[in-house]
């Protein structure tokens, strides 16, 4: 159905049940699942998030942290975790490539376009450091990503099955969407994923793909929708 996908995993997926950290167990299942998949001849661009490596959201709120440096330094969590995946990937046979959005010496190439569109065609493209620029999420970078790559649909990989009506951890009476339209999306303000990199996604008529990743196989399946989902659109 899609030829071309951008993958959006959050950062704490790596840490698997410790919460912090990559660990070698939720490394090398992602990897796997991603290789599959690029076997299956889709072309695979990745954004990874920093969650399991630093949120600077108590510094901001209780050190009164600038808010910009703190996503500065959530920034530099994302390519730790690119580094990991670059390197996991390879080390199974899958080619890929990690480009950062800023420069980081010899640790990832730096973010060109016509680079990373001549890597997809036979590598996986691992996209780190968000949008390069602090107050965006990496949410966003995923949709600005997925755009600039033509990619098809971005499948975003959580700790959930897909967008609920209010979060399910608080509430266990939470309802959860098989469908639900950009607009109803951001009219009720639901917070699994960015509103604007929503509204990016909307704009570029890109459908967007919410599913539970702590589950051994959901990300190959999901291309088939053999698991519990929720698609924007």
């Amino acid at each position: 159905m899609y030829s071309r996908i951008l993958l959006k995993l959050s950062g704490e997926l790596l840490s698997g049940n410790e919460g912090f950290g990559v660990h070698p167990a939720p490394l090398a299942c992602i990897a796997e699942e991603i290789n599959t998949l690029r076997k299956s001849g889709l072309s695979i661009g990745l954004v990874i998030g920093g969650g399991n490596i630093f949120r600077g959201r108590s510094l901001i709120k209780d050190l009164n942290f600038p808010p910009q440096k703190a996503h500065h330094m959530g920034m530099v969590a994302t390519v730790i975790n690119g580094i990991a995946l670059e390197t996991s990937l390879k080390e199974i046979g899958c080619p890929a490539v990690h480009f950062s959005a800023f420069p980081v010496g010899s640790f990832a190439r730096p973010y060109v376009l016509d680079d990373v569109l001549e890597t997809l065609k036979g590598h996986v493209a691992v996209f780190t450091g968000g949008t390069g620029n602090p107050y965006f999420s990496t949410d966003t970078a995923a949709a600005l990503r997925a755009s600039e790559i033509g990619a098809g649909v971005l499948l975003k990989g959580t700790k959930v099955d897909g967008v609920y009506d209010k979060d399910p951890v608080r509430y266990p009476d939470a309802s959860r969407f098989d469908a639900i339209s950009y607009e109803e999306f951001l009219t009720r303000r639901l917070e699994i994923m960015d509103l604007s990199a929503v509204s990016l996604c909307r704009d570029q008529k890109i459908p967007v793909f919410v599913f539970d990743c702590t589950k051994k196989g959901n990300l190959t399946r999901i291309m088939t929708g053999d698991v519990p989902h929720t698609v924007i659109q």
